[in-house]
């Protein structure tokens, strides 16, 4: 009998038995199920098992913690109930049964963006560094380090490093500026079409032939398809997020209707010609110029409140509001407000604040870690969880401490919000998306490190003060 066999048992028990369960599966730390009734999940029973290190629900999944020992105990549970797991991307599927529309497209735009994340992440620290080497002036014209006089940049110095500055614009212009394939060829990749149509659609959109989204503004002439009764102007989409997401959905919903109509003899030859060819037309006729307009409404829209006379007041609520955000999940469309940022602006105020409230989050577990130094079953969530908080991932720290308790979570979202305020004023944009915690440090520019640091350091200190004060009051009043 494996150690898990009794709290495996239990919790088939308290989550309502295999009847209930619609889905089940298992990430690094925690099981999650798609439960055909969420209320027959007995909360209370389920937390207080011995393996059992926490619970909660978001984006229709009821997930309890376990730890690292999670594999173990998924495959004790499976023995045990006799209910086969499946993949996560199928529990995925199933949990959208239990969200609203608004939590459905938020979820959809997650699984656009998720295998985005990690280039774009590259990305990132690849401008922060190219910025450090071209653009911060710290020696004078000697040679001698000087960062008040300095009037020339380490590649104004050194071959060498303007070589590697030369360099790693390779992987930069590929992450960014060909960011339209990689968007394209997630949309078809969670569609369930063909994934290589969405890539040569991506290409078609920054292709050498047309003029760079970067040159249009300024040009005094714009090159143009000629057709007799009409020119198309030959514009790429370089950086652009929404026009790439457009059409990206035309090809996938055209396949599927060229897949119904057209015989399953010749569907290989006539659906991917028909599909491709009609989205490339649509792209760069209809869907291109709407989307590019769109994304620049939404960028300037979201620039003026963080550059306004109120952009205090927008600081201090989205920095107040983000965390109840993410237990939405909605704060996944954040991605592309600060793709169109980025693209727009060159830089984004916006993500400076989710990764200080990921580290105001983490910062409130470090509150309950001191109050609660001699409690093992606590730390036994809160230490990883903190730690998950600082590199940008919240929901263990949310879920298994905070939520739990209340107070934390409030002083988690006090301290965000005042250590975004202080971000936004004192102009502390990102060159780009990075690592949500301390690490994202490394997407800013070398002048701004300063300014990010002092926000850092008032998201720890705030949120731990207060859970540290208020938890040793409560503890007194009993």
């Amino acid at each position: 009998m494996s150690k898990f066999t009794n709290d495996a048992k239990a919790l088939l028990e308290h989550v309502g038995g295999k009847e209930n369960i619609k889905a089940v599966t298992h990430c690094v730390t925690r099981m999650r199920f798609v439960l055909n009734d969420t209320s027959k999940a007995d909360i209370t029973a389920i937390e207080a098992l011995p393996s059992v290190k926490g619970s909660f629900t978001q984006a229709g999944q009821f997930q309890v913690i376990i730890g690292n020992e999670v594999a173990d105990f998924y495959n004790e549970f499976s023995a045990v109930s006799g209910v086969e797991g499946v993949s996560k991307d199928a529990v995925k599927e199933e949990a959208k049964s239990n969200q609203n529309p608004l939590q459905k497209l938020a979820s959809n735009l997650a699984e656009i963006f998720a295998p985005l994340i990690p280039a774009i992440i590259v990305g990132g620290l690849i401008l922060g560094f190219r910025n450090i080497l071209e653009g911060v002036k710290m020696f004078t014209d000697a040679g001698a380090f000087d960062l008040v006089k300095g009037t020339k940049t380490i590649t104004d110095l050194s071959v060498f490093w303007k070589g590697v500055n030369h360099f790693l614009w390779l992987p930069g212009e590929a992450i960014f500026h060909f960011l339209p394939v990689g968007i394209t060829w997630s949309v078809t990749r969670k569609m369930g079409t063909t994934q290589i149509l969405g890539i040569v659609l991506g290409l078609t959109l920054v292709s050498p032939q047309l003029m760079n989204a970067y040159g249009v503004a300024g040009a005094a002439e714009i090159p143009f398809w000629d057709f007799g009764f009409a020119k198309v102007n030959m514009i790429g989409y370089q950086a652009q997020v929404i026009p790439a997401m457009l059409a990206g959905f035309a090809l996938v919903y055209l396949e599927r209707f060229f897949k119904k109509i057209i015989p399953s003899v010749v569907q290989m030859i006539f659906v991917p010609f028909f599909a491709l060819l009609i989205s490339i037309i649509l792209a760069h006729t209809v869907l291109g110029p709407i989307g590019w307009t769109i994304g620049g409404w939404i960028s300037s829209v979201v620039y003026a409140g963080l550059t306004s006379a109120l952009n205090w007041l927008f600081a201090a609520v989205f920095g107040f509001l983000y965390a109840p955000l993410v237990i939405t999940g909605l704060h996944h469309m954040t991605n592309a407000i600060d793709l169109e940022l980025i693209n727009t602006f060159k830089s984004t105020l916006l993500w400076p604040m989710i990764a200080l409230s990921n580290i105001a989050q983490g910062s409130a577990v470090v509150g309950m870690i001191i109050n609660n130094r001699r409690d093992e079953r606590l730390k036994e969530v809160a230490v990883p969880s903190a730690i998950s908080c600082y590199l940008g991932v919240t929901e263990p720290a949310m879920f298994g401490v905070n939520l739990k308790y209340g107070y934390p979570f409030v002083a988690g979202m006090i301290g965000s919000s005042l250590a975004g305020l202080f971000s936004v004023l004192t102009n502390t944009g990102a060159l780009s998306i990075g690592v949500g915690g301390i690490p994202g440090i490394l997407s800013f520019p070398l002048q701004k490190w300063p300014t990010f640091a002092v926000a850092m350091v008032i998201a720890i200190v705030v949120p731990i003060v207060i859970t540290v004060i208020y938890g040793k009051r409560k503890a007194n009043a009993k």
